[in-house]
């Protein structure tokens, strides 16, 4: 019984211990007070739970605003500057690591092209080891200050269950041929990471999604679909504040919903996939099959490196139907009109109250089809659903997807908020 007592105990503070830090990171600077006006705790536990977070170097106090007819009131905020985060983009046509502070200020980067595509797994594993230690290094932070390392990846995440799941967290990928590919035990292979080092890995969508509800397009809402175009094309469906993940943490993969049946053929296998419209291969494909037997856009650029020559050749087909390009303007209008369709078939399941389209490939394309595509969702919307959304674009820029990871190894951070990390950390 006194051991159990002691449990319970123990878990309050540290419940204690995250909520304020919590709402220390999200909201600070915030004083002792505005803590007990805006939580359940009592005034003794805020300030003992303070003093304590003080002590172990995870809140500091950032100076003072006045109050009304007493004393100034001291402001406190996460210590962002102490701590690190790794965030890493496994993306179709290159791997990006970076570096942040707490909160997620960038202090290094590297960046590998893939010029084979993210099929080689070896090749994958070793450019995230090589960027772990570039990146490291650059900064000259000490692995005792990083809080983890978040992987965004292209494909189904999931707890292993070879090995007696010994091989931890496995990818399956069905566009880019990784099949339930051990990822977790791969990376503690490479010798880089602490053995003890936090590691995260998840889906890029749902990554890009947790970034742009912490700190842009979706801030501030409870019910989004984020949804994330380079190659291929995935989403982050959030409702009620939290990613909805389905029974085998498969939702989200909007890119494989139908829009036209037996239509095009998809990376995945099937016929008819979003993705084989309005991803990027599939919109540079198009148009070369619109333009054939003529000098096309894309051709100056066909001998590149794959990761060069896709975000070229997109960049290419939006400047050729400035230029008049009648090829390119066809199939921008089709890929619009397909994307529109897609919206509108989120807002029709969904009913969010934002939808956010983002990735290097949706940024480009939505700088241009925006307005298009806002236009064809309403063609196919429900019309009360339709008025209730609004559609844009993601606001953190197309390396969003290394940021969003970095919240993962951020979260734990903020959600452990015991000894066991200060014990970890400060040494």
């Amino acid at each position: 019984m006194a051991e159990r007592v002691m449990r319970t105990v123990r878990d309050l503070r540290r419940s204690n211990r995250s909520m304020l830090l919590r709402r220390l990171y999200f909201d600070g600077p915030l004083s002792r007070q505005d803590l007990i006006d805006t939580t359940t705790l009592s005034a003794a536990s805020v300030s003992n739970v303070i003093g304590d977070l003080i002590n172990d170097g995870l809140v500091a106090e950032v100076g003072s605003v006045g109050s009304d007819g007493g004393r100034p009131r001291i402001l406190l905020r996460v210590d962002g500057s102490r701590w690190h985060a790794i965030g890493v983009d496994v993306g179709e046509t290159r791997v990006l690591v970076e570096l942040f502070t707490l909160d997620l200020a960038v202090l290094a980067r590297a960046e590998y092209p893939l010029p084979d595509g993210c099929g080689d797994v070896t090749a994958v594993v070793e450019r995230i080891d090589a960027g772990l230690r570039g990146v490291l290094k650059e900064s000259s932070v000490d692995q005792a200050a990083v809080a983890g390392v978040g992987v965004g990846v292209p494909g189904v995440v999931a707890r292993g269950a070879e090995s007696g799941g010994r091989n931890g967290v496995v990818v399956h990928g069905q566009t880019i041929g990784w099949n339930a590919v051990p990822l977790e035990r791969l990376l503690r292979e490479t010798g880089t990471m602490r053995a003890d080092m936090p590691l995260f890995i998840d889906n890029g969508a749902t990554t890009l999604g947790q970034a742009e509800m912490w700190f842009g397009a979706g801030r501030g809402t409870r019910d989004a679909v984020i949804a994330l175009i380079g190659s291929g094309v995935g989403a982050c469906v959030v409702t009620d504040g939290s990613p909805y993940r389905g029974t085998g943490r498969s939702a989200g993969e909007w890119g494989h919903t139908t829009v036209q049946v037996g239509g095009r053929s998809c990376r995945c296998g099937a016929r008819g996939c979003l993705e084989a419209y309005v991803g990027a291969e599939a919109v540079i494909e198009r148009y070369r099959e619109a333009a054939a037997g003529e000098a096309t856009a894309v051709t100056a650029i066909d001998g590149q490196q794959h990761a060069e020559s896709e975000e070229s050749a997109l960049a290419a087909i939006l400047a050729a139907d400035e230029r008049g390009d009648e090829a390119a303007r066809a199939v921008l209008e089709e890929t619009a009109v397909y994307l529109g369709v897609g919206v509108a078939n989120l807002i029709n399941l969904f009913n969010p109250e934002q939808i956010a389209l983002g990735g290097w490939a949706g940024l480009l394309l939505g700088a241009r089809l925006l307005p298009r595509v806002r236009q064809i969702a309403g063609e196919y919307a429900l019309r009360h659903a339709f008025a209730t959304v609004d559609l844009s674009l993601c606001e953190l820029g197309p390396d969003a997807v290394a940021r969003g990871a970095a919240t993962l190894p951020v979260a734990g951070f903020l959600n452990a908020a015991s000894a066991q990390v200060t014990a970890l950390h400060v040494r």
